[in-house]
């Protein structure tokens, strides 16, 4: 989220979009589910139905999750016969922003799934009502 323009309202405006950037990745980031495919994949390259068996998910919700996964540009496929094989974009870049989330959390303790408006009680909350 580097800003190269310094020229006043046309810097604002890049800092806007690189922060909107941001946050369409973190929402990416945002289901446990795509972060367990991610972790997965840092392994090596897998098949849906490799993921489905490893995971113990879905095939549908793995297929749904790889899709969005695809689409932020954070993973790829390959066919593979009738398969795809998918694997990570950039895993060096993937598995340090991971490794730093992970430092956040041990620094923050507790603070982040007690949120009240992002916790875990607030995303109960929100499956309930939905």
């Amino acid at each position: 989220m580097t800003m190269t323009e310094t020229n006043g309202d046309a810097s604002v405006v890049h800092e806007g979009a690189a922060l909107e950037a941001a946050a369409c990745l973190f929402r990416g980031f945002g289901d446990p589910s795509r972060l367990t495919i991610l972790r997965h994949l840092a392994l090596g390259e897998h098949r849906v139905v490799e993921l489905t068996e490893h995971l113990g998910l879905a095939q549908s919700t793995v297929s749904k999750h790889l899709a969005c996964l695809r689409d932020c540009g954070l993973v790829t496929s390959r066919p593979q016969a009738r398969a795809s094989v998918f694997s990570l974009t950039h895993p060096e870049a993937l598995l340090d922003l991971l490794a730093s989330a992970e430092r956040l959390l041990g620094l923050t303790g507790d603070a982040v799934t007690l949120c009240p408006t992002f916790g875990t009680a607030a995303t109960a909350n929100t499956e309930v009502s939905a």
